[in-house]
């Protein structure tokens, strides 16, 4: 058993899944992720084995066909499936955010026609607020939905562009935030969150529905990160998360929220891995007569990067905590993206220089989490919307009196 990032506390339920999503990542994911990852093919096989272990259903109600667990059970979940390969990861996540929308803001309908398939796997979530120009200003989304004709049940007509869709192209099922004229003065509660059905593929997917096709990356191989083109799409007004216009914005930062969590499990899973390979590389190899883990400038190395590694697994784990607790966790759960992601960099970096010439190489894992750890920087928000978020928490919480 390793020592580090370990959980106090878990339920002997909770010890299972884990146990199980840990075997699975030995055997099935790990030996094949880098063939597929230099490949850029969809991991389809690994995809088959998490629907059988029920992890696309593993926080959806139970009522609903899922297992109810935990955003806890869920992170630490997440954290073993990117310590094997952080694509993975990112085929469940977006998922998990749309189910974890709809189960707390959609209506009992909405609920009753998506959740059981979702649980099962068959229908994929995915979603969107980035367009083409607008980076972390979100109050400033161009895309617009229309409503044609006259009454509350007129179809709304999307015309638009959105931008970084994970799974765009593989999922069945979209929550798109998009700009809905409801004459309020703040330019956030003129937005509206739609449930945009789809068919998987790329092309012309449906009539004004565009996906252009999968979008080159740097690393996060694999898994489909696409562009979303609204050009006269109609969508039924029965489509609105939780039937309420204007809504849109409230409803996708409480799944974004819960997303950097999960942004930091996929942090530290990364991390992880990379200690993992550097103290085994360390003890391999060997310089001036003894295994290079004995010289002093290594071994301090391999003490810095347990230590991130540690502290970043526990805050992950205290911010999925308080959110199970029913307790409010921006600020902790920004801190938990923050410091994971950093931390995540700086541990692969660490564990890259270790390897010295070997870790350049393609044919060592460790060239791949070095592609993979700068992604989690800005995923679910760059490192400085997480400072701006904590200090805004911070200053409420401290305000002179």
């Amino acid at each position: 058993m390793a020592r580090l990032a370990q959980t106090a506390g878990l339920t002997e339920i909770q010890q299972e899944i884990l146990s199980t999503v840990k075997t699975f990542v030995d055997k099935e994911i790990i030996p094949h992720a880098t063939a597929l990852e230099h490949a850029d093919a969809y991991p389809q096989d690994i995809v088959d084995g998490m629907k059988e272990m029920g992890l696309f259903g593993l926080t959806i109600p139970e009522e609903f066909g899922g297992l109810g667990e935990s955003l806890l059970t869920y992170a630490l979940v997440v954290e073993q499936i990117a310590r094997g390969w952080m694509s993975v990861s990112g085929v469940i996540n977006t998922h998990f955010i749309v189910a974890h929308m709809i189960t707390h803001h959609g209506t009992p309908e909405q609920k009753a026609k998506y959740l059981p398939a979702m649980a099962l796997g068959e229908t994929r979530g995915s979603f969107s607020m980035s367009e083409p120009d607008l980076g972390s200003d979100v109050a400033a989304i161009k895309t617009r939905a229309v409503q044609d004709g006259s009454g509350d049940d007129g179809d709304f007509v999307i015309d638009g562009a959105k931008m970084w869709l994970t799974n765009g192209g593989t999922s069945t099922l979209t929550a798109v935030l998009v700009k809905t004229d409801e004459g309020q003065p703040k330019p956030y509660q003129n937005l509206t969150c739609f449930l945009v059905e789809k068919p998987v593929g790329y092309g012309e997917v449906a009539p004004g529905l565009i996906i252009p096709g999968k979008i080159d990356k740097m690393g996060y191989k694999g898994v489909d990160t696409t562009e979303m083109v609204f050009k006269g799409h109609r969508v039924p007004a029965d489509r609105i998360l939780g039937g309420k216009r204007g809504g849109g914005f409230a409803q996708m930062m409480d799944g974004v929220e819960v997303g950097r969590v999960n942004v930091a499990a996929r942090a530290c899973g990364i991390s992880i891995r990379a200690f993992e390979l550097a103290v085994s590389y360390a003890q391999q190899r060997s310089t001036f007569g003894k295994p290079i883990a004995e010289h002093q400038a290594i071994a301090f190395k391999l003490a810095e990067m347990a230590t991130k590694v540690e502290a970043a697994h526990l805050m992950m784990v205290n911010a999925a905590r308080l959110k199970d607790s029913g307790e409010r966790f921006d600020v902790e759960s920004g801190m938990a993206k923050l410091i994971a992601s950093e931390y995540c960099a700086e541990v692969t970096q660490e564990s890259f220089r270790i390897h010295g010439g070997y870790g350049y190489s393609k044919e060592y894992e460790i060239e791949r989490l070095m592609r993979e750890a700068p992604f989690l920087l800005i995923g679910e928000g760059t490192s400085e919307i997480q400072k701006t978020i904590i200090s805004r928490g911070l200053l409420k919480e401290y305000k002179l009196r």
